[in-house]
């Protein structure tokens, strides 16, 4: 079942996201992991959401991936990266049973 990490982050040093992103991203794919959401500022339809948040989501094969990529030593050259330049909250969660993609 696909397992998703969802990211709401907010830029402190926008000098320093490439950096952080030419780590993250490579680490994303050798896990299986890829791109659905990539920086976008959400449209808050209901309730408020900060101007200055940004969200992300990638999809993974499943929730054993996630974890794998999230501790691996690839993603934590990333987090170093990212360190002082941006908040960052992070969750993994779960996809619907059945639901996957039959591509």
């Amino acid at each position: 079942m696909s397992a998703y990490v969802m990211v709401d982050v907010e830029v402190f040093d926008a000098g320093r996201v490439p950096g952080y992103q030419a780590l993250a991203e490579p680490s994303i794919r050798l896990y299986g992991g890829r791109y659905l959401v990539r920086g976008a500022k959400p449209e808050a339809v209901e309730g408020t959401w900060p101007a200055s948040r940004h969200v992300v989501v990638l999809e993974f094969p499943d929730m054993e991936q996630v974890r794998r990529w999230y501790s691996s030593p690839e993603y934590a050259e990333a987090i170093e990266a990212r360190k002082g330049a941006m908040d960052i909250r992070l969750l993994f969660v779960e996809g619907v049973p059945g639901q996957e993609d039959p591509a």
